[in-house]
């Protein structure tokens, strides 16, 4: 098939945007991260104003997508966010689209488990479905053989509350036959079959913008991966509880940290205790968010001023002690006191 050129014979008013984001960073981004980013483009080309619930109106998303969507490029080093002491965001500043020597994208932490996500039910609520919506829909085809396939996954007939979800799946959360069937297996594979849960898993695949099979599955692997990563950087051999699963997706999606930050917190804490450990690591990395951690680079600067504050604590309380070892140490001339005592 033969070859054509793009051009254009008008001149036009136009927002740049990098050849290194279209061929490098922009395949790995979801479509909300996508039109975000150039919408920042648009903004800055032209000095327009610009707002949180600005870029969701724009789009019709939520504020929390597009929070989501900043912190994916602030990730990505594409751009960085500036707060207020209140930490309200008040700047966004692009950065220099630059090559990566490893041609590699540091992706923002993909969690495909539903555990504390950005995503809850109120986001995507589930229709009342009438007796006609639930017949219209199991008459088709391709449905039938979706559900009979459920079942067998299931090892159990679906219940009309089942069937409900389902529905919900296709016509709400807009997932293909194939993924439904993907979702299911992925579940049911990690010994899950409480719809319950298959619905938060679900969920979640929307929240990051999972469309097909071969992202869901990719998604998975890399979740999975973060989560063993971080329980052999605790020195934990078991499979991960539900409320090490709990910390660890905090850490991911709540605070965004990249797993080297985690790493850290993770190394710290194995040297300070034997016990209680997500605990710990989970103090740890609280204070880091608390404190605007972003890259472990910012890590060696509260070390620094950790340690200045330390050694002036030290300084204080030595002076004082030894002010106090002064003072204890005087000797009276108790008959000579008495003595001006009594004479006055």
């Amino acid at each position: 098939m033969s070859q054509f050129k793009v051009y254009q014979d008008y001149s036009q008013d136009a927002t740049m945007v990098s050849n290194i984001f279209i061929d490098t960073y922009m395949k790995d981004a979801n479509d909300a991260q996508i039109k975000i980013y150039l919408y920042l483009l648009r903004v800055l080309s032209s000095n327009m104003g610009c707002s949180i619930s600005d870029l969701a109106d724009q789009f019709n998303y939520t504020e929390k997508d597009v929070h989501r969507a900043l912190k994916y490029w602030e990730k990505n080093n594409l751009l960085s966010l500036d707060y207020d002491e209140n930490k309200t965001l008040v700047g966004v500043r692009l950065l220099d689209v630059v090559e990566r020597k490893d041609n590699s994208i540091v992706l923002a932490p993909v969690v495909p488990l539903p555990i504390q996500s950005l995503i809850t039910e109120d986001s995507y609520k589930k229709p009342e479905y009438s007796t006609d919506d639930i017949m219209s829909f199991k008459s088709n085809e391709s449905t039938k053989e979706l559900l009979f396939v459920v079942e067998q996954y299931l090892g159990k007939s679906l219940t009309v509350s089942d069937v409900k979800t389902v529905l919900f799946f296709s016509e709400v959360l807009e997932f293909s036959n194939e993924l439904i069937d993907f979702l299911f297996d992925y579940c049911v594979g990690r010994g899950k079959k409480d719809f319950r849960y298959i619905e938060k898993v679900a969920l979640s695949w929307k929240e990051q913008g999972i469309t097909t099979p071969k992202q869901a599955a990719k998604a998975s692997k890399k979740y999975d991966k973060v989560v063993y990563d971080t329980m052999n950087a605790l020195g934990k051999s078991n499979s991960p509880t539900k409320k090490e699963v709990d910390f660890i997706n905090r850490w991911t999606t709540e605070f965004g940290f990249e797993f080297e930050i985690i790493k850290e917190a993770c190394e710290r804490t194995v040297m300070a205790t034997d016990a209680h450990r997500f605990e710990y690591a989970d103090k740890i990395l609280s204070s880091w968010f608390e404190k605007n951690v972003h890259h472990k680079s910012d890590i060696g600067a509260l070390d620094a001023s950790h340690q200045e504050s330390t050694k002036a604590k030290r300084v204080s309380a030595n002076n004082q002690a030894a002010a106090f070892k002064q003072f204890s140490q005087r000797s009276y001339d108790y008959d000579e006191l008495e003595r001006q005592i009594l004479s006055n």
